[in-house]
């Protein structure tokens, strides 16, 4: 525990950090348990199972035909952005059939990620509505995979007829520097917010 110094000489505890919760939510094979191991200090928890002949006719591998495991719950890490702000992360899985987590998942949440694939745009629309109509703020992040098309934020925002003040950001889920870029914008965004709400 780290001591603080009044001004009499006498030690007091530092506060605790303040802990926020933020979700990453995106379509299938989008990045999200990827982001979340790039940025955690602590060894992410995962909830992957094996892709299985079972689950071919409802999971669409289209684009992501190397996929071999899947969220079936969360993933969840943590990462200290500064001495007095703890960020835990709880990415919820992708496909239609576990949604059912997201309510569970997105109680008490600050904001969240919503991560994004150029070449399967339409996959993250469901958790940009979830969060639209739940007025969670969120940023977009466009997951820059190796190979797919870079495209301009303003031409993303229009495809997926983005109110003016969510951010976009370009995005690699596997380096560590570019996701807390991400997560920086969501604490900024909501924090931005609440001074506004408090005028």
């Amino acid at each position: 525990m780290r001591l603080l110094r009044s001004d009499r000489g006498r030690t007091r505890p530092a506060p605790a950090p303040v802990a926020l919760k933020l979700l990453v939510a995106g379509g299938f094979g989008v990045g999200k348990t990827t982001l979340v191991g790039a940025v955690s200090e602590i060894r992410p928890l995962r909830t992957e199972e094996l892709l299985t002949e079972a689950g071919r006719p409802v999971d669409d591998t289209s684009g992501v035909e190397g996929k071999r495991t899947t969220t079936v719950a969360m993933d969840f890490g943590r990462i200290t952005l500064r001495e007095d702000l703890v960020l835990y992360l709880f990415g919820t899985p992708g496909q239609d059939r576990f949604w059912f987590l997201w309510d569970e998942l997105a109680r008490g949440a600050l904001g969240a990620v919503v991560l994004a694939d150029t070449r399967r745009l339409q996959d993250c629309f469901a958790a940009v509505d979830y969060f639209e109509r739940r007025g969670i703020p969120f940023t977009l992040a466009v997951n820059c995979f190796d190979g797919a098309a870079r495209y301009p934020e303003e031409d993303v925002r229009a495809a997926l007829d983005l109110d003016p003040g969510v951010p976009v950001i370009l995005c690699d889920a596997r380096d560590k520097e570019s996701v807390k870029g991400v997560l920086v914008s969501v604490v900024e965004q909501r924090f931005a917010e609440l001074a506004e709400r408090a005028g």
